[in-house]
């Protein structure tokens, strides 16, 4: 169904929001002049795309389990594959993204709730091959499919963990000394993100980088990014529509961003 306030906020978003030009904070303007703007193409990213074009061909059917807000798009049970990397799959432009996001925070762990069929978990893994990756997908014939792209892409040891969010995710963030990047892609509620952020936040630190997909999703999750980025502890939020970041910086001043991309 057409999302009229979905449309609005974009509007709205797009007539507030600046480029690079209009930022003052020397750390912001140098993360959009850098890595947010950087458009230049990389190799890499070509031999990924070909990897979502054999997904974008894949006609097989799978059973989905859905343990979130569902989708806009489609709720049927049954998918194909090549319809879940059509609707389902962040963009190449947002995933690559994501990717320099990475890369300049050079994590030695990254977090990504929601691996759906694992096209962004692999940009993740390749703009930061030092890195350890654990991505937590809910739903067990999609982390399949998923599981067969990290084994053709040789990466081997990305940490796929299946199940509900509520269940899988403390015990990651527990096992780590500290969280270093972590990508919020799943379970797109209120209450279910807020929780997700109050469990990250003992282990954040200075050089600590959150980024929560869909924040304009619904009005449960606007108001999620709302409480996100009024906590105390959080310094500098940037807010590019599809995606929002946190970052917690000692001694900055406290400012939200509005960025276009």
């Amino acid at each position: 169904m057409f999302n009229v306030r979905f449309v609005i906020d974009y509007l709205l978003h797009r007539l507030k929001a600046k480029t690079r030009h209009g930022i003052h904070s020397p750390f912001v303007y140098r993360l959009v002049d850098k890595v947010i703007y950087d458009f230049d193409a990389k190799k890499v990213y070509g031999e990924i795309e070909d990897r979502r074009n054999e997904l974008l061909a894949d006609n097989r059917v799978i059973t989905v389990t859905d343990l979130g807000a569902g989708s806009h798009l489609n709720n049927n049970k049954q998918k194909r594959v090549s319809a879940i990397a059509k609707n389902a799959l962040k963009a190449p432009k947002l995933a690559q993204l994501l990717a320099r996001l990475a890369s300049d925070v050079k994590p030695d762990s990254i977090i990504e709730l929601g691996t759906c069929l694992g096209i962004t978990s692999i940009y993740l893994q390749k703009a930061v091959p030092a890195a350890k990756v654990y991505t937590l997908e809910g739903c067990p014939q999609t982390a399949g499919v998923a599981k067969e792209q990290f084994t053709k892409e040789g990466l081997n040891d990305i940490n796929l963990t299946v199940g509900n969010f509520d269940d899988t995710l403390h015990g990651i963030i527990e096992g780590l000394p500290k969280l270093d990047f972590v990508f919020v892609d799943g379970n797109h509620q209120k209450e279910a993100t807020l929780k997700y952020f109050e469990w990250c936040l003992p282990k954040v630190h200075e050089n600590t980088l959150l980024i929560f997909d869909d924040i304009y999703w619904s009005q449960g999750m606007k108001e999620a990014w709302a409480q996100i980025k009024a906590h105390p502890k959080v310094t500098v939020t940037v807010d590019l529509f599809w995606i929002g970041l946190v970052y917690f910086k000692p001694g900055m001043t406290k400012e939200d961003f509005l960025v276009k991309i």
